[in-house]
């Protein structure tokens, strides 16, 4: 299984490389006056296409491994494979090609994400099963299309949860990265080596793109790396549950709280003030961070200082992303405690926001350099 890690990483690191060099004149049509840029530069946005190259040759391989019956410890079947593959391309396409134009109204890539969601239904056979909530259970047992709808509602929703909390170097990849690893290890600590091996294709093809976006910043995931993460983590953490009924279904949720909380939030605040829940803004709690704890640098030229901040933002989140990992892990099939951390990250990342906008961070807690 290290090996498809291996496979997937060196993908998309060498993918992004030719990204890298022979792409970047489209990243000069991105709007340097858009609220949630803050980097200096045209750096090209065109991440997820290194990212879907390193995933599907790793499960591909994955598959031919498994046909021909090599030593790999993967279980991929081919039309798992193709499956996964075919599901993610409506909405890792559609958000690529925002990326390279900058033409693809929301409502579109809204759209081809829904497709991926009715690909990953009809293809992977997923639904919800069960949501360990009183009556909605007994529901969902009546009524099996209604975990359908919840499958695709989760599916389609992630991706943009993901874009949203993408602002920085280093911070979704590897929110998504931990993420994965996570589902890897419960999947294999109930036995399921091939969705075990399927995430992990996703975390090595990450961890290619990460070699180069962070620190650097030389290439970024776009909305197409941000929907492919969403979609993939969605579908696993589905399969997962379905799968398994020893693994609580509130397991997932306390792994990808921060992407849906930050996502509840932010249309919550901008439906408070008169806002469309589809206008941008840079509130959002990373740029908070950025704003208000990692202060600014008094040295070099603005291009350094700026890439210097970016950097250092990014840490404060994958420790803030732990919080829900740690716990998450340890009580996977403990619903109880698993819905308490929940409700307890709820309270502490409003608390959170709240300090922060109204500039009472602890001295200690500021970063000058």
């Amino acid at each position: 299984m290290v090996f498809l890690l291996l496979v997937s990483f060196g993908v998309s690191m060498l993918t992004a490389v030719l990204l890298i060099r022979w792409v970047r004149d489209h990243a000069r049509h991105y709007e340097a006056e858009k609220p949630q840029r803050f980097h200096v530069g045209d750096v090209p946005r065109l991440g997820g296409v290194a990212i879907l190259a390193g995933l599907s040759f790793g499960w591909a391989m994955g598959a031919l491994a498994a046909w021909l019956a090599w030593s790999v410890n993967s279980q991929v079947v081919w039309s798992t494979a193709l499956g996964w593959g075919v599901m993610t391309l409506p909405a890792v396409l559609g958000g690529a090609y925002e990326d390279a134009t900058q033409r693809l109204a929301v409502r579109y890539r809204l759209a081809l994400t829904a497709v991926s969601a009715v690909l990953a239904c009809v293809l992977l056979d997923v639904a919800v099963p069960r949501l360990a909530l009183p009556g909605v259970d007994g529901l969902l047992a009546t009524w099996p299309w209604l975990g359908i709808a919840f499958a695709v509602f989760a599916i389609c929703g992630l991706p943009h949860a993901f874009n949203i909390i993408d602002g920085y170097n280093g911070l979704a990849g590897t929110v998504a990265m931990l993420i994965g690893l996570s589902l890897a290890h419960v999947a294999l600590q109930v036995g399921d080596r091939e969705l075990a091996a399927i995430v992990l294709c996703m975390v090595g093809s990450t961890a290619g793109f990460l070699f180069w976006n962070y620190p650097r910043g030389l290439i970024f995931a776009g909305d197409g790396g941000a929907y492919l993460w969403g979609v993939v983590l969605a579908v696993a953490s589905i399969a997962l549950v379905q799968r398994h009924a020893v693994v609580s279904p509130w397991f997932p949720m306390l792994l990808l709280i921060y992407p849906v909380w930050e996502t509840i939030f932010s249309i919550y605040r901008k439906l408070a003030r008169g806002v469309s829940p589809g206008v941008a803004d840079a509130l959002h709690f990373h740029q908070l961070i950025y704003r208000r704890i990692v202060r600014g640098v008094f040295h070099d030229d603005a291009s350094r200082r700026m890439l210097m901040r970016n950097n250092r933002t990014s840490p404060y989140l994958w420790g803030f992303t732990l919080l829900t990992v740690v716990p998450a892990v340890l009580f996977w099939n403990n619903t109880f405690a698993l819905m308490v951390c929940c409700a307890l990250f709820a309270v502490f990342y409003v608390s959170a926001y709240l300090m922060l906008v109204r500039f009472k961070v602890p001295r200690w807690m500021r970063t000058k350099y």
